[in-house]
């Protein structure tokens, strides 16, 4: 078995992903091109496509590389015991994590740069929503519902709860971001955000 290959191999992914990643972002789809990916990761055009075997797969894969981050960042309440006391610090933390998550510049540009694309391309749009958003409220709602069923909360639909919570917390920066381009947010407005937000959410939900 031929380690040293493979790490270079696994090493020329990374590479060909990173570079993809930047050029879609800054080309935008139909702007970019293999040749453009293969100089930026400092490998030959053939090494691109052993990788990837077209365009449109490469930029699948870069992606749907960032789901998996947004549903990683709802997990702060699904271990340990949560009482009333502590309920809205912990909210507001999780609030917090999600913020960054869905705020973070690569998320923000990926989603301008998919709903860009959401015509040619709906199948993907429909994955990276299903996969990434979709499955964070999910697990959302199923954090809500324990603490439902714990006595903590008051909610008949655990989903519509979540995304009340996502709402609360999302509306303002990422409509600026989606509509200026880049983010228009400081660590203390995210930090006054996921305050209110967990706030306002107890107001209805406690």
């Amino acid at each position: 078995m031929d380690i040293n290959g493979q790490g270079r191999s696994a090493r020329k992914h990374q590479a060909i992903m990173e570079a993809a990643t930047a050029v879609f972002m800054e080309k935008g789809y139909a702007g970019t091109s293999m040749d453009d990916i293969a100089r930026l990761a400092a490998v030959s055009k053939q090494t691109v496509y052993k990788h990837f075997s077209d365009k449109e797969k490469l930029f699948s894969a870069i992606v749907l590389a960032t789901t998996d981050r947004i549903d990683s960042t709802i997990d702060l309440l699904a271990g340990g015991p949560i009482d009333a006391a502590d309920l809205e610090e912990n909210l507001t933390r999780l609030a917090r994590r999600f913020l960054t998550a869905l705020t973070h510049p690569e998320v923000i540009q990926l989603r301008r740069l998919i709903i860009a694309n959401a015509d040619i391309f709906p199948d993907l749009g429909t994955e990276w929503y299903e996969r990434g958003f979709e499955r964070g409220l999910a697990t959302l709602a199923a954090t809500f519902q324990r603490l439902a069923d714990q006595g903590l909360l008051r909610i008949d639909d655990a989903l519509l709860a979540a995304n009340h919570f996502s709402g609360l917390l999302l509306w303002i920066p990422v409509n600026k971001a989606m509509f200026t381009g880049r983010s228009q947010h400081t660590e203390a407005d995210l930090d006054r955000y996921a305050a209110a937000g967990a706030r306002v959410f107890l107001a209805a939900y406690r």
